[in-house]
């Protein structure tokens, strides 16, 4: 039984610095692209970053882009998302999610409908 697991989430002022991460468990973690996903109040659910399964190759949304770094840990089936000078836009469910199919490099890896596992959500909440 594939689990993902979201931790890290929480109430940070605007500036702040929140890292999430998210454990895997119940599928060959290396063999997985990794990507993070969020979605706000009545708003639709948004890509942010994915990883390749080495680790090296990395793309994100250019809403997060040098604000936020995503990065992994094959040994110990981790994935996080380390995101700094938070706005309140920032603020959503955070959403890791697994995908066996694509690589950084195909676009279908931009859009939740390929991720096969998802994880429960951790929620962050950025105020003014």
């Amino acid at each position: 039984q594939v689990q993902l697991v979201e931790s890290g989430g929480g109430l940070v002022q605007a500036g702040g610095s929140l890292k999430l991460s998210c454990a895997a468990s119940g599928l060959t973690f290396p063999k997985y692209l990794m990507g993070w996903f969020r979605q706000a109040p009545g708003k639709e659910r948004e890509w942010v970053a994915s990883i390749g399964r080495s680790g090296r190759d990395t793309i994100y949304a250019d809403s997060v882009k040098g604000r936020f770094t995503i990065s992994r840990d094959n040994a110990g089936s981790m994935v996080f998302l380390q995101m700094n000078r938070l706005d309140p836009s920032d603020t959503a469910v955070y959403y890791c999610a697994a995908d066996r199919k694509y690589t950084t490099t195909h676009p279908a890896s931009r859009f939740g409908q390929n991720y096969n596992y998802w994880g429960q959500g951790t929620q962050v909440t950025v105020s003014s």
